[in-house]
């Protein structure tokens, strides 16, 4: 089990992480998410042990895991970290990257090890060449593989995904998180990627300004978003006056509702004016103001710009989030 309590951290006099407290059990998977500069990789580095802690402890099973400070070599021995960077040999080649923390004394072992990662982010192929001159995304899915090699206890992964391919990159998610599960390697990632959170995490975590702003069950952050700023994480989302939605209701209040979750309606009290309408391949994406506020609904064809039209929610997500 994982415990970070109370972890604080700052750059020289600018605070990163503030207060940050949460458990992560064995074969958990963990989604930390946020805005660009909330401190997701500075979060992962200080689990990690490649930083001191200001304030607060990082405990691994029980261990505490410390910093520099204490240790010659960085890093918990249980933990693996993959950052932005890879840290590839780049004279190589691509199994011998990844086999470059396994044993040589029982070669044939290695090799079927090797093969077995490279398989599972799909770079068997490549086995032989140089990593020099793979692309990023093939950089990126290598690290990937080194990494696992020894089966560490926690994976922390920082943008794991962020240089792959979109075509390559549903497959190769669903074959790593398979495999965490089957190992039962707890993860914890760093992503820009709602995708990660919903699919395949258990649990996400929502930072801004280095502090949490909401930990639970993935499925939860995303159906009871406890602001704006968590659901917009996930897409285009809508504060949409309470008393349009349920009738004599506080005018004051309002709902957070994601585009797709307002719909067109012959009839209603939401009346807004259509400005733009986006093609996302199966529906569009239409911008249109309410009240002169600008809000997005989803639609199965193209509106016509300035046209009116009344929207409606499924009431049972209105009352689900009161």
């Amino acid at each position: 089990m994982l415990q970070v309590q109370n972890i604080s951290f700052a750059y020289d006099t600018q605070n990163v992480i503030n207060n940050i407290d949460f458990t992560l059990k064995k074969g958990e998977n963990l989604s930390v998410i946020g805005e660009s500069g909330c401190g997701k990789s500075t979060l992962l580095k200080l689990i990690y042990g490649l930083y001191d802690l200001n304030e607060g402890k990082v405990f691994w099973n029980g261990a505490e895991v410390l910093g520099p400070k204490f240790h010659l070599i960085p890093g918990a021995p249980e933990m693996k970290y993959l950052a932005q960077d890879f840290d590839l040999m780049p004279y190589v080649t691509v199994a011998e990257n990844v086999g470059k923390f396994l044993s040589n004394m029982y070669p044939e072992e290695k090799e079927s090890r090797v093969m077995e990662l490279l398989e599972m982010v799909e770079m068997q192929s490549f086995a032989d060449v140089k990593a020099k001159y793979l692309s990023g995304g093939q950089q990126q899915r290598v690290a990937l593989a080194r990494v696992l090699a020894l089966e560490p206890e926690l994976l922390l992964l920082d943008e794991p995904f962020s240089n792959i391919d979109s075509f390559r990159k549903g497959a190769l998610r669903r074959n790593l998180f398979a495999y965490l599960k089957h190992k039962g390697i707890s993860c914890i990632i760093a992503s820009h990627d709602s995708i990660d959170a919903l699919s395949f995490s258990d649990k996400t975590l929502v930072m801004r300004h280095g502090t949490i702003v909401q930990f639970n069950e993935s499925k939860s952050v995303y159906l009871k978003p406890d602001t704006k700023y968590t659901a917009s994480l996930f897409g285009e989302v809508n504060e949409i006056p309470l008393h349009l939605l349920i009738p004599f209701e506080d005018k004051e209040k309002r709902m957070l509702l994601y585009a797709h979750e307002l719909y067109l309606a012959e009839e209603s009290d939401i009346s807004a004016i259509v400005k733009q309408c986006y093609f996302k391949g199966g529906s569009y994406l239409v911008k249109a103001v309410l009240d002169k506020r600008v809000i997005f609904f989803e639609n199965p064809f193209e509106i016509p710009a300035n046209r009116e039209v009344s929207l409606t929610a499924d009431m049972d997500v209105v009352l689900s989030r009161l």
